[in-house]
């Protein structure tokens, strides 16, 4: 078969249509169907279990950490999100609101979360009394409501599931390496379990979380230039703290205020692995997160002894992948059609002639390379051609991410990059926000994404690429979903 010979004509080339090609595969591949309500996804079993699959392994990472999972209610009092001025502001163009319960107008409205940090805090204040009670290492997976605009599948919903992790400290030391650390497990979490690369740094003021006083990212780069914001952790300092009179006795017995982090990600993650990975024939699933990571094709199983064997096999691998058999009665090119789209990274072929030489055929949803393998050795073939799926979504994608970053040294050459070569441009700014604008309103959209923590030092003569003044800052920037 050939290796570019297209299976599944119902997906829109990502080459002619992106944005369409994207809403054919998370349609055909069964991930989400529309709700009747207007931004809101019904997230199908398929999509769903990718999604269980992120869940599991964020949760164990979260609490290798010592994080303990906990439950915050849905509704948030109005009086309650007034109490911190910038984050209530940031939050009111997306909040949706509960005027009636029953037959009865409520004297109070109630905010659907957006995020939970006051929840939080009503909460840590009635439990943080002493600097014993500290660290507070908690996370919730939940979902939240922003009423959006402009909606799409994974990428900008309503309504989105996701974690959010709300920690408490003694130290402004101690909250500061939480935050920084929780987006280590992110930039972890993506390059090793997602196979996506991608810069990480902080975000400049204009950028920063409502509240935060220092904000940091997770930058993927998905397949056509467009930036998608993979996760953020905030450091919040002792402002909430203070909003919400949290307090306690420190070690010389004197009170003080705690300082605080928060940190997400979200089913948006869903969205860049289909974006970072997926082709024309849709999906490519890492094999860590994949719902199928093996999928046996029995080859003429009308033969005598070809199911038998096809189940046999699935039966032994069980218990180390996940594995289907598709012994339906479908033809054996639909079968490799269907799960081509769905992206199983590995599909194993058995048929009458494999039988009898004791072997099968694997072959990669990455590159569709045949493997023909010994029955024999079937696990540790198995786990290579998984791994080796793995090394090459990521090395893809990391040459997708190295390719498409430009460097500006003026605004001409700024603005023909904006234009013409969609992806990330590196560079440098002074620190005005004025400037950010000017850059957003000339480029029609590119903002900043962050100032990457692996930036070089600024040197005499640097000047930022808008205004020609004094640069403070290398900044990647870019569009994003």
């Amino acid at each position: 078969m050939s290796k570019d010979k297209k299976l599944v004509s119902e997906i829109t080339s990502m080459d002619v249509d992106f944005a369409q090609w994207y809403t054919d595969v998370v349609k055909k591949a069964e991930l989400v169907d529309y709700s009747g309500v207007k931004g809101c996804m019904i997230i199908r079993p398929y999509g769903y279990a990718i999604w269980e699959n992120i869940q599991k392994g964020l949760d164990a990472r979260f609490k290798e950490l010592g994080h303990e999972n906990v439950y915050m209610p849905l509704f948030i009092p109005e009086s309650l999100l007034q109490k911190e001025k910038d984050h209530v502001e940031g939050f009111a163009p997306e909040c949706a609101w509960v005027t009636v319960g029953g037959q009865n107008q409520l004297s109070e409205r109630l905010c659907v979360r957006p995020t939970s940090e006051t929840l939080f805090c009503d909460h840590f204040k009635n439990i943080i009394h002493s600097y014993r009670d500290l660290p507070k290492l908690y996370n919730q997976w939940v979902n939240v409501v922003r009423w959006e605009k402009t909606t799409r599948p994974f990428l900008r919903t309503s309504e989105f599931l996701w974690q959010e992790g709300h920690t408490m400290h003694e130290t402004e030391k101690e909250a500061r390496e939480e935050t920084v650390r929780m987006l280590e497990v992110y930039r972890d979490f993506y390059a090793n379990t997602l196979a996506i690369p991608a810069i990480t740094g902080q975000k400049t003021e204009k950028e920063k979380f409502a509240g935060a006083e220092e904000t940091y990212t997770i930058e993927p780069m998905m397949h056509n230039g467009v930036a998608l914001q993979g996760g953020t952790t905030h450091y919040f300092g002792d402002g909430f703290a203070k909003a919400f009179d949290i307090t306690y006795t420190d070690r010389e017995n004197k009170i003080q205020y705690p300082h605080q982090t928060s940190w997400g990600i979200s089913t948006r993650v869903i969205g860049a692995i289909i974006m970072t990975h997926g082709d024309d024939n849709g999906l490519i699933l890492p094999p860590k997160i994949a719902p199928i990571q093996v999928v046996i094709i029995p080859v003429a199983q009308h033969k005598e002894g070809v199911l038998e064997k096809a189940l046999e096999i699935k039966q032994r691998l069980s218990s180390k992948f996940r594995v289907k058999l598709d012994d339906s009665d479908n033809s054996a090119g639909w079968k490799y059609s269907e799960y081509e789209m769905k992206g199983v990274p590995l599909r194993l072929e058995i048929g009458p002639r494999d039988i009898e030489n004791n072997s099968c055929v694997l072959v990669s949803r990455v590159n569709r390379e045949k493997t023909f393998v010994s029955l024999d050795n079937l696990e540790s073939e198995i786990e290579n051609s998984l791994n080796a799926v793995h090394n090459a979504l990521y090395e893809r994608a990391a040459r997708n991410l190295e390719s498409k970053t430009y460097s500006a040294k003026n605004l001409d050459d700024f603005l023909d990059i904006a234009e013409n070569k969609p992806g990330y441009i590196k560079a440098l700014w002074c620190g005005d926000a004025m400037c950010e604008d000017m850059i957003k309103d000339k480029t029609g959209g590119v903002k900043s994404r962050c100032i990457p923590f692996d930036a070089p030092e600024i040197k005499e003569g640097d000047v930022c690429v808008c205004c020609g003044k004094k640069a403070k800052h290398l900044v990647v920037w870019g569009r994003q979903y």
